[in-house]
């Protein structure tokens, strides 16, 4: 089905885009990712030898096993190393090109995958989700909840549930144990899952699930941070007619050489999956995690979480970045317009305040998938304005300063508390960039 308002949209786009096509593009929207000495890209190389340090400094801590990080400005990296242990009880090293479980990271990948259906014009931002995904339709809150069986009645939403309130995470769906008490008890009673379902059941049959479960706010009106993106994949599936993991690898991850980046890992690959760890229960230390993550990308399966279901390694990643600071393209190969990728780095929610993951305990604005640094939040940190970006459950952190003109990646993967880790790195590394 062709969306008339889209594509009418995405030609006025196209013309504007057009009008500015005249400039010689930048060498680096077309050359691959190679190593250059920092200095020849503004950085000091005794500057970016603090990010050892820190690492270091955390490792012998037992905050972290290891980890690792790539930056990268003006198209060429200048910092590509990894710090401490793959497995930290026999010593194992940490090698850089290790796969992660990248969690939230996917979410930046659902998010490209929905707009180069926009740009396509087969939708358009503003449509119901339900005139694709009928059993989205009639959205409902919660009316009255019985706290002693969790039972509940609930009251028809002011509206339906849009595309453009799902990118943003103002649709009102949370996760499981992240939302209030009420919508937590629901989706516990649900069964609703947190992006790692059984390995048997696939991402329709928990769509419809996701479909039955109340909003915990009114579209459009409150940031809440969940299983939006997650309805995104579905989405993605229904238009395309592939499975999620299908669409990623033949319209994202081949065309941009993303050779590393998986839902389930082969098993050629998965000796080098990062081992994951946790704190300990004495809170002195860390151990290996347990638990369903664990093993997740080594199983196989047809669930394809949108949210959350990646595995990746840091220059896979970067390559990503590195695409939507090219505004779109990266070695000659383009996924979307510039006026696209405008469009998702800017602010989107009017003056409704997001969660920060730059910025801990101050809020923020969110675009098309990704917080998006703005004052007066910008203020208070290195990060420049305009900057783009998102983590990941594990530890990771990305971001896109076009401002710099400046990549920057994060991995460790442990689960907890990291948010001390986060901002020690922010600061380190715009430290070592010579103004």
């Amino acid at each position: 089905m062709i969306r008339t308002s889209s594509s009418c949209l995405f030609l006025a786009m196209l013309l504007t885009t057009c009008g500015s096509a005249q400039k010689e593009p930048s060498s680096w929207h077309t050359e691959p990712l190679t190593v250059v000495k920092p200095e020849s890209r503004g950085f000091s190389s005794e500057g970016l030898q603090g990010i050892d340090i820190l690492f270091q400094d955390y490792v012998d801590q037992h905050k972290i096993a290891g980890a690792t990080a790539l930056i990268a400005r003006q198209g060429k990296i200048i910092y590509y190393r990894s710090t401490g242990y793959d497995d930290l009880e026999k010593k194992i090293p940490l090698e850089k090109d290790a796969i992660f479980r990248i969690a939230s990271q996917t979410k930046a990948v659902t998010s490209v995958a929905i707009m180069m259906f926009f740009e396509e014009g087969r939708i358009a931002l503003n449509d119901p989700v339900s005139m694709y995904l009928p059993e989205f339709s009639n959205p409902q809150l919660v009316a009255e909840f019985n706290s002693q069986d969790s039972s509940f009645t609930t009251k028809a939403a002011k509206r339906e549930v849009t595309i453009h309130d799902l990118l943003t995470h103002t649709a009102g769906y949370s996760y499981p144990g992240n939302g209030n008490e009420v919508i937590h008890a629901i989706y516990a009673k649900q069964n609703v899952v947190n992006g790692v379902p059984d390995k048997n059941t696939n991402l329709k049959d928990e769509m419809q699930i996701i479909a039955t479960v109340p909003l915990m706010y009114q579209p459009g009106e409150q940031f809440s941070y969940g299983l939006s993106t997650d309805i995104l994949g579905y989405l993605v599936e229904v238009l395309s007619g592939q499975s999620l993991e299908d669409f990623f690898r033949t319209r994202i991850f081949n065309p941009l050489g993303m050779e590393d980046s998986y839902f389930h890992l082969p098993v050629n690959k998965q000796s080098r999956l990062m081992n994951l760890y946790q704190d300990n229960a004495a809170g002195n230390g860390i151990m290996k995690a347990t638990g369903e993550y664990v093993d997740y990308p080594k199983q196989k399966g047809l669930f394809y979480s949108g949210g959350g279901g990646l595995s990746s390694t840091t220059m896979d990643y970067a390559i990503f970045q590195q695409m939507l600071l090219n505004e779109g393209q990266y070695k000659g190969k383009r996924l979307l317009e510039p006026k696209t990728i405008e469009m998702m780095r800017s602010n989107q929610i009017g003056n409704v305040k997001a969660a920060s993951l730059f910025i801990p305990g101050h809020m923020d604005k969110f675009g098309l998938g990704f917080e998006v640094i703005s004052p007066p939040e910008s203020t208070k940190g290195s990060i420049s304005d305009g900057s783009f970006g998102w983590g990941g459950a594990f530890g990771s952190l990305y971001w896109i300063d076009p401002e710099e003109n400046l990549i920057v990646h994060l991995v460790i993967q442990k689960t907890g508390s990291y948010t001390e880790l986060r901002s020690d790195f922010i600061t380190t590394v715009y430290s070592a960039l010579e103004r």
